[in-house]
Formats: structure tokens, sequence, C-alpha cells
């Protein structure tokens, strides 16, 4: 299977470079995978059409939301280098004290033993870092001094994605972060989740529809660009993700009651599908703890867990959407994908919404 096989034509002005006024005023798609219906809805509306006929289980109940509670860190920095230049990094992940994995710009210029400075707005330096070591997509930094997330809430920058053409503005350090955003440690936003107000989870809850939390921190694994011309030859990047003991067994109870279980957003998606198991009783079990995924979901894939996504529209030759081709199938999803152009919904991180069940 190609990676250009997932290609689409988007016109540049359809990708949002703002969340919406107000934050669940988004549109939404619905999409049944099954007749390929389609109809075009306001965010409002999603706990009501979560009631009807087509989210109930075989036994009338209703669904199971699964939430992802991470927070985004504001791991962007700009540090100086020794010749002067200004160099952004995106701190991915402490792998040892004072060592992080980081993305870069110009990387394959980027080479160990290459020092950094970094300044706060008043040009007073505050830390200094050196590269100690490359991998084909990433750089290790070494700083002087420890950085924590205290540190990178006085100094960092919410790292907005490369799509939006624009500096990081006050608002985003709120409209780019769910509202429920518990567990610090994520690169980039579960962008699914931030449709959700407190007014549309309450009426979720007073419709009964009942919500549980995963957490899978955001990194590579999710955003990096499919760069191969096989999509089997792509290595996904693994992962942390953490699912405790009452929300597997809530998982559990409802999957043996045939509830729906609906996943909000991909990366809910790939730790549910990552985590799940055949027990002794030939039932799919969810495990427990803390965990890593490199899971890649492309066309083929048989789901276990996950009957309905709640997501947001994706880049074109992305594994987000070679995700949602095989939970609805290739050709319905680009189908589905020219009608939203044509439509003229918003795209990507604060773009607007798709629901398919």
């Amino acid at each position: 299977m190609k990676t250009i096989d997932f290609s689409f034509e988007l016109p540049e002005k359809l990708i949002a470079q703002y969340p919406p006024a107000e934050r669940g005023q988004s549109r939404l798609m619905t999409l049944n995978r099954k007749t390929g219906e389609r109809s075009h809805e306001k965010l409002p509306l999603l706990p009501e059409i979560l009631c009807g006929k087509s989210f109930l289980g075989t036994s009338g109940e209703k669904p199971l939301l699964v939430f992802n509670d991470t927070k985004v860190r504001k791991a962007r920095l700009t540090g100086v280098s020794q010749s002067g230049a200004r160099v952004e990094f995106l701190l991915l992940q402490e792998t040892q004290k004072n060592k992080w994995k980081t993305l870069l710009q110009h990387a394959k210029r980027r080479k160990p033993g290459q020092c950094f400075t970094f300044f706060d707005d008043g040009n007073n330096e505050i830390n200094k870092a050196v590269i100690t070591e490359s991998g084909a997509e990433f750089r290790f930094l070494e700083f002087e001094n420890p950085i924590n997330d205290n540190w990178l809430d006085k100094y960092g920058s919410i790292p907005l994605p490369p799509y939006i053409k624009r500096k990081d503005e006050t608002s985003d350090a709120s409209r780019y972060q769910t509202i429920y955003a518990n567990q610090t440690g994520s690169a980039a936003a579960p962008t699914a989740g931030l449709h959700f107000t407190k007014e549309i989870l309450d009426a979720l809850c007073a419709g009964g529809i009942e919500s549980v939390f995963i957490t899978l921190h955001v990194g590579l694994g999710t955003f990096l660009p499919v760069r191969c011309e096989n999509i089997t030859d792509h290595i996904m990047h693994e992962e942390q993700f953490i699912i405790t003991e009452e929300t597997a067994q809530k998982i559990e109870q409802a999957k043996r009651k045939k509830r729906k279980i609906i996943a909000v957003g991909t990366t809910s998606l790939r730790a549910l599908e990552s985590a799940a198991f055949l027990n002794a009783l030939g039932e799919h079990g969810i495990k427990r703890g803390r965990q890593n995924t490199s899971i890649f979901i492309y066309p083929g894939y048989e789901f276990k867990i996950v009957d309905a996504l709640f997501t947001n529209f994706h880049t074109p030759l992305s594994t987000l959407l070679m995700l949602v081709c095989a939970f609805a199938g290739k050709d319905l999803i680009l189908e589905s994908y020219a009608e939203a152009v044509k439509e003229k919904y918003r795209f990507f991180s604060y773009g607007d919404a798709m629901l398919i069940f």
C-alpha cells in the first residue's frame, strides 16, 4: 500500500490558523461507516446525537466515552548557537537527568558537541545545553541546569503545529489544551478533545453517557510524517500511556454488556487498541498500568475495543489519516474529506470535528 494513496487536495485557506471564537462551537460531520450516510451538525448537538439509537448497545445501554487527559508541556524553546544563530527546540522527553530528546530546526546541521545558550525575555541567560548524540529524527540535548515543568511554564512556549503559520499568542496557552488536561507530558495536544466544554461534558453526563480517562503523552509516534513510499516501511516511535485499574474495569464491563466504546481522538484509540488482549474466556481485556506503544494502524487492521471515533480532520499522507481510513475504509474517508472541503470545513488541530460510527 502506497503512502501517496492517502493524499487529497486541501485549499490552504481551510487549514485553521486559530481556534473557533468560542470553544465547543465547531462544526461536526457524522459518518456512518456501514451505510456511508453523512450529516452536518454542530458540536453542541453531540450529547443528543450520542443518545440516539445508533449509539445504543444491544441491550439499549448508552455508550462509554474514553478521553485522553494528557497536558501539553510548554516545550518549545529558542536557543542561540555559538555562531549567533537562533535555533528552535521542541523537548519531547527527559531520558536522563538534565538530558532531553528533542526535535529541532535544520537537525542535519546540528552535530554532537554544539552548544546553545537560552535567554529570558529580558535577555538574561537562563540555561545552557550541548548536543550529546543524534538520532534519525531528533537530537539529545543535555542542559547545564535542571529543566522541569515549572521552569518550562515560565520560560517555554506552547508548541503549535508547523501548519499554523503564526506565532503563538497568549490565548493558545489555554485553547491548545483540553479543559480536562491533567497529566503533563505531551508535545502536542490530543486535538479532538479541544472541542469539549464543561457544558458539553455536563450534558453528556446528564444524558446518562459515562466518561473515563486514559493518559497518552503525544510525541513523535503521533505527528511524525510518513516519508516512505510504502506505508509498511514506516516505523512508529514509541509513546507512553497509562490506563488505571478503575478505567480498565469500566471498559471491560462495557464490552461485556456490549455497550459502544467511543474513543475521543486517535490517541485514545491507539492506547485502547494497544492495551487490548484476549483473556481466558476469549473476551477482550485491557492491560493496566504504564505502557509503551508504537502501534501503526492502517487499512487491514482489525479493531478490538473501539466502536466509534470522535476526531478532527487530518493531514494528507499522515498516520492519523491512515488510521481513520482503517476504521471506516479509505474510499469512504476520502469521499467524506472531499465533501468536507466542498462544505468548507476547517481542518487540522484548530479545525472542525468528525464522528465516525
